[in-house]
């Protein structure tokens, strides 16, 4: 799974297999004839293809960005951005090959008929471990950008003396290291991965006989990612009315200054909001939209395997029954986010917030002027 990331490709590409075609793919060992749809493949291609492409090119955004703003405060964020970019890259390239590996299996059934369910279950474990941590990894790097621009924003002291680039490498290496411990501990024994509804993608058990192993490990992944979502609202709403608090005081401030030196006013209000506008809006806007896209495709499937988790503990027996419906369709809302990321850097950069702040500013100019005409003329006869 995967960003503020946001789920990985695979997520999307299956989804497109239809469960009732598909009743147990190559996980389980079986000599039924399984055919396999030409669409479900030709989609997967594409989606697989659309979204590695689309990571690659605000990849290349984010790197003529921070060529500009290497020595500014925008380095942090930037790095962050493109750690994001590459877990959303790796989540299209790598559960994708694993998808494909699926649908041309799927092409040859009677020779995986024959293969013992060693491999089989070798391969689940592998595939169940990339899509917790390309789906993880997304989710911890959002929540990251979140404190980072709080802290950058509500205290910049504080930001320009602690937030360095090397700081910000470290937090990379540990969150993604803590991603890739809790995907790896099945691999150890800790826990498994199982073959999901509707056979086409592994996971950690959500449904029947389950371990406390497996449970726990569910348990830590949903705890894990609404917890980087709500941490990445609450960063993101301080940011905000900050900025708002900010621009206000500007705005207020900005008459006072004008009366005193009119010159020197009008140049540092230029200044200022030249650099509040493509600076701290550029990257609040696609943090903003990074964390809406999260939480929409991500809370659904987040909160079902909390609520599965908690309904095996509150039951006596081994096993709950469960909508398994429900959990393919988070699957599928999830399988945007990684999507969606990259299209955030390549529609929200400065270029475009410049050319519609000054959309928005001549349509305002243009409105007060009709304005202003208007009152004028409504006062002429009163001056004869």
């Amino acid at each position: 799974m995967a960003s503020p990331s946001s789920a990985p490709s695979i997520l999307h590409h299956e989804s497109e297999i239809n469960s009732s075609e598909y009743p147990n793919p190559l996980l389980l060992n079986s000599s039924t004839s399984l055919p396999i749809r030409s669409s479900g493949l030709g989609m997967s291609c594409f989606t697989m293809t659309f979204g590695a492409i689309s990571n690659i090119t605000a990849l290349g955004i984010l790197a003529k960005s921070r060529v500009r703003f290497r020595r500014q405060a925008k380095a942090p964020f930037l790095l962050l951005a493109g750690a994001l970019l590459l877990a959303d890259l790796g989540g299209h390239v790598i559960p994708g090959a694993f998808a494909m590996y699926v649908h041309m299996d799927h092409s040859q059934r009677y020779k995986v008929a024959m293969h013992a369910i060693e491999p089989a279950k070798t391969f689940c474990q592998i595939f169940g471990a990339s899509m917790v941590f390309f789906g993880l990894c997304p989710l911890l790097l959002g929540c990251a950008m979140a404190v980072e621009r709080c802290v950058g924003i509500t205290q910049p002291l504080l930001h320009a003396a602690t937030i360095t680039v090397t700081l910000v490498r470290r937090v990379v290496l540990l969150l993604s290291s803590l991603a890739l411990l809790l995907a790896a501990l099945p691999l150890f024994a800790v826990g498994t991965y199982a073959p999901q509804f509707p056979g086409t993608w592994c996971f950690l058990p959500l449904h029947g006989p389950r371990s406390t192993a497996d449970t726990n490990l569910a348990l830590a992944f949903s705890c894990l990612g609404l917890t980087a979502l709500t941490l990445s609202l609450l960063c993101n709403i301080i940011s905000g009315l900050a900025l708002l608090q900010a621009r206000v005081s500007s705005q207020n401030v900005k008459p006072k200054s004008a009366a005193r030196c009119h010159r020197h006013a009008s140049s540092s209000s230029s200044s200022s909001s030249s650099s509040f506008c493509s600076l701290d809006v550029e990257m609040m806007a696609q943090l903003a939209v990074i964390t809406v896209v999260s939480c929409v495709c991500w809370s659904p499937i987040l909160i079902h395997i909390l609520v599965s988790v908690m309904q095996f503990y509150q039951s006596s027996s081994a096993s709950v029954p469960q909508p398994e419906g429900l959990t393919l369709l988070g699957l599928r809302m999830a399988s945007w986010n990684q999507i969606l990321d990259p299209w955030v850097y390549i529609l929200l950069r400065r270029a475009v917030l410049y050319r519609v702040c000054c959309a928005l500013h001549t349509e305002g100019s243009t409105t007060a002027a009709g304005s202003s005409c208007a009152d004028s003329r409504r006062q002429i006869p009163s001056l004869h």
